[in-house]
């Protein structure tokens, strides 16, 4: 599916889109956001990433004139999002989705929202053809799924024709062909010139559809750049297969590529050297060599590394509960197995033995008496009842 998205405000000025300078929130003690400093490429998709409660909304929000931050700032275009003088014309943001009205049908709730941004009725109408909710114009909100109410706020955004989106966890609640349709609109909107700042907390969601990268753990930037130059800033491996690998590794070594183990499935994996070279160097050893596959680098176990921290016990004097390993309850007191208690045992401490009985968990011993009233024990069956036959495996034998 193709999707074009009409040129509209799509013209730059001088300044960034957007620009974060030395953005600091904290909230009574707790620093929600610390030294925060980032520019958004004009005409890229930008992917703002970070675990839940790294920082990334209220980033947001701060971009966007709804929290004010303790110190530095953020601008749009150059100014602050309030100094704007058509900010639903410049920036279109979607923060929560779920603050539809689920009563409302489509094409209403853009009708409300359209003379806020100043723009004709006949806009909602574009804007829900523009993402695929023409069909629904009609429908509740309340009988969306979550993928179409994200597309409805999509659209929410989109009536002012801005050149620049601020989506917060735009996929959430798409499938996989929803999230292929929202990597589409996005590359096609940065194509015509204009901006986009989307925000998620899993790369695989957003890896395709981003060209630029700002990674949040713990309130701080730990990554800005090009994903491109993310992926190139890992060092690769070869998988290689060989003849012997302990000679191949030696080879190697006496070549100044020292950086090679070996796997469990008998390959060896060498850091620092192409295929050529570890080519070369067999042959001239002797080694026959067998395949050489290139190792992807996993963008997700990256990320993974980078926000690790976010999740040690104690990173932070405020870190909340739940990020350590959980303390078990206390004991009642007199519980088994509770530190100062004896282990239980029989008879309960303050109870005379019983004479004539094995305690608790042990087979009856011989010579202990019947219990008093009942009669002794005559084999199985019962006297009065027939007699069983033997049984088997498949049955009676």
């Amino acid at each position: 599916m193709s999707i074009t998205v009409p040129a509209g405000n799509s013209a730059p000025g001088a300044a960034a889109p957007i620009e974060v300078r030395e953005l600091t929130k904290v909230y009574k003690t707790v620093p929600a956001v610390t030294d925060v400093s980032f520019t958004v490429p004009r005409g890229s998709v930008t992917g703002f990433l970070g675990p839940n409660g790294s920082g990334k909304t209220t980033t947001l929000r701060m971009i966007l004139g709804l929290a004010a931050p303790t110190s530095g700032v953020a601008t749009i275009e150059g100014v602050p999002f309030a100094s704007l003088p058509h900010p639903g014309r410049t920036v279109g943001a979607v923060l929560d989705a779920g603050t539809l009205h689920p009563k409302r049908t489509a094409i209403d709730h853009l009708r409300v929202y359209a003379p806020a941004v100043g723009v004709p009725d006949h806009r909602a109408e574009e804007v829900l053809e523009l993402v695929g909710l023409g069909a629904a114009r009609r429908r509740r909100v309340g009988e969306f799924s979550l993928g179409m109410r994200q597309r409805l706020a999509l659209a929410t955004a989109l009536l002012g024709d801005p050149h620049i989106l601020v989506l917060d966890e735009p996929a959430n609640g798409l499938d996989p062909e929803g999230i292929a349709w929202l990597r589409h609109f996005l590359e096609g909107f940065a194509a015509s010139g204009r901006t986009v700042l989307v925000s998620s907390h899993i790369l695989r969601e957003v890896e395709q559809m981003v060209d630029h990268l700002l990674i949040l753990s713990r309130g701080s930037l730990v990554y800005q750049g090009r994903i491109d130059d993310l992926r190139r800033s890992q060092h690769s491996r070869l998988l290689v297969a060989s003849s012997s690998p302990p000679d191949l590794a030696t080879a190697l070594a006496a070549h100044g590529v020292v950086d090679s183990r070996s796997l469990t499935d008998g390959r060896l994996a060498v850091v620092g050297a192409d295929a050529t070279i570890v080519e070369q160097v067999a042959a001239e050893a002797g080694v026959t060599v067998f395949g050489i596959a290139v190792e992807q680098i996993d963008l997700e176990q990256l990320f993974l590394s980078m926000t690790a921290a976010q999740y040690v016990a104690g990173a932070t004097p405020g870190a909340p509960g739940g990020y350590g390993p959980p303390v078990p309850p206390p004991y009642p007191p007199g519980y088994p197995g509770t530190p100062g208690y004896p282990p239980p045992g029989y008879p309960p401490p303050g109870y005379p033995p019983q004479h004539g009985y094995p305690p608790p968990g042990y087979p009856p011993q011989q010579g202990y008496p019947p219990r008093q009233g009942f009669p002794p024990h005559q084999g199985y069956p019962p006297p009065g009842y027939p007699q069983q036959p033997p049984t088997g495996p498949g049955g009676p034998r």
